[in-house]
């Protein structure tokens, strides 16, 4: 018998994901040195440089509600909203008592590291000597309704990573985009078999 949807995603590793890694050595190479899930006064983020007070979180589309590849499940709806709603609010909390304390954060989606990850870099060199984090919008999908099954019309409902006030929707034919990787991506920043079947079991 198949594992079930809810089991298979509870055996995506939740560290050392193919994103981070790639970014990490994306860092280490241009010399910038960190530490890894290091203690902060909010958490442990993915990329930590305790001595510039700069916590890095990289962010996996599916489970963050990234605009451009949340792919709304087929089933299990309002499953599926409890955990991306738990996941925003963790990420909004984590990032606004970050900022308190004095912390600057920057969060990156996992497909800018597979398809820009030198802009990526280039813009966490730039932060470095203590600079300010962009602080615009961030916009996260907090919820997709279906609005027409038959001619596959969704909305996505949007919301403001710092300002949950802040919001807006937008109706669309259902979302399947994935991010592709660059044909010279080695190993590293492949797709693991895990994550090919959470696609796959996504529906997406």
């Amino acid at each position: 018998m198949g594992l079930s949807r809810s089991e298979q995603m509870a055996r995506i590793k939740g560290k050392h994901t193919s994103p981070e890694l790639r970014l990490r050595s994306a860092l280490w190479r241009a010399g910038i040195r960190y530490r890894v899930h290091a203690r902060t006064p909010v958490g442990r983020p993915d990329i930590v440089l305790p001595s510039r007070k700069l916590a890095i979180f990289i962010d996996g589309c599916f489970w963050h509600g990234c605009p451009k590849h949340y792919v709304r499940p087929r089933t299990r709806k309002e499953f599926w909203e409890e955990k991306l709603l738990a996941n925003i609010s963790r990420d909004r909390q984590q990032t606004l008592q970050l900022e308190t304390l004095g912390w600057r954060v920057i969060r990156v989606w996992e497909h800018k590291v597979f398809e820009s990850l030198d802009d990526v870099v280039f813009y966490i060199k730039n932060v470095l000597p203590g600079n300010g984090t962009e602080s615009t919008d961030e916009w996260r999908v907090e919820r997709v309704d279906v609005v027409d099954a038959g001619l596959d019309i969704e909305r996505r409902v949007m919301v403001d990573l710092r300002n949950p006030e802040k919001r807006y929707s937008i109706d669309s034919r259902r979302i399947t985009a994935k991010w592709k990787l660059p044909a010279n991506v080695g190993s590293v920043g492949r797709k693991s078999r895990k994550q090919k079947k959470l696609t796959r079991a996504l529906g997406c």
